[in-house]
């Protein structure tokens, strides 16, 4: 593998090994997801031709940046955006700095969220953590399963194994969710070896979301299709006719619900 550079062919060094292991990677959520994505794009399809809706929350690593608004992705997902920020400026206070607050040190978040987010019984909520092991997560779809919603957890199983959960249940987010989309990812996350670094380097977890939740899309396409159902999809904005497309086509995720 090469790329000319000035009339030189130069050769991929760590880049080449890299997509190595995310071409294994691939072949290793062909191979052992295939299951859980159709269970998964299955509870979507029955929940939003039966009047529900899928919601997404993501604790950092890709998907709300990823799935919405991308040109060829479903219109239905609803993002779940947590926002809880205090702003206060004030006068420097040598010695007097206070500790980060972290969402999972809030106590009550989950019952927080689900009280007021358009989340109801009968809905899929898609919960991502890489790790699997903080409260918010294992919390909240705990909490969603005890209301009738239905948890598809996207996270690294043997990632989330090695590591001490954090809720009082003990449970990890791939022990607390109805579906778990395991990214097959390692340890630590980061995949690559190095000689001359103390860690590895290079992580697989976004890529690893990105190919899980694009499959799965296509699954809810393909389900969909075969029932006489016709989810909407984004028209990329650079194509003619793409504003008004895309306006008609939200309308019509609006009135039916995909």
């Amino acid at each position: 593998m090469g790329y000319r550079m000035g009339g030189l062919i130069c050769m991929l060094g760590l880049g080449a090994k890299y997509l190595d292991e995310i071409r294994n990677l691939v072949d290793r959520i062909e191979k052992t997801q295939s299951a859980s994505i159709a269970q998964a794009a299955e509870a979507i399809v029955e929940s939003v031709t039966q009047g529900g809706a899928v919601h997404i929350l993501d604790t950092g690593h890709m998907l709300m940046n990823e799935l919405f608004g991308r040109a060829g992705g479903l219109m239905m997902p609803r993002p779940v955006n947590i926002k809880m920020e205090v702003d206060n400026p004030g006068p420097a206070r040598p010695g007097k700095t206070k500790e980060m607050v972290y969402l999972d040190e809030i106590p009550g978040l989950p019952e927080f969220i689900l009280d007021r987010s358009d989340i109801y019984p009968g809905d899929v909520l898609i919960i991502g953590s890489v790790s699997g092991k903080n409260a918010l997560p294992v919390g909240l779809a705990l909490l969603a399963r005890e209301r009738g919603i239905k948890v598809i957890a996207m996270t690294s199983v043997a990632y989330s194994s090695s590591l001490t959960p954090q809720h009082p249940s003990g449970k990890r987010l791939f022990e607390a969710a109805d579906i778990v989309l395991d990214n097959c990812g390692v340890i630590g996350d980061a995949i690559l070896e190095v000689e001359g670094l103390d860690t590895k380097a290079m992580p697989t977890s976004g890529i690893a979301a990105a190919c899980l939740m694009w499959t799965l899309e296509a699954e809810i396409i393909d389900r969909m299709l075969k029932r006489g159902l016709t989810p909407q999809v984004w028209k990329s904005n650079h194509l003619p006719g793409a504003g008004e497309f895309n306006r008609r086509a939200l309308e019509e995720t609006e009135r039916v619900g995909y």
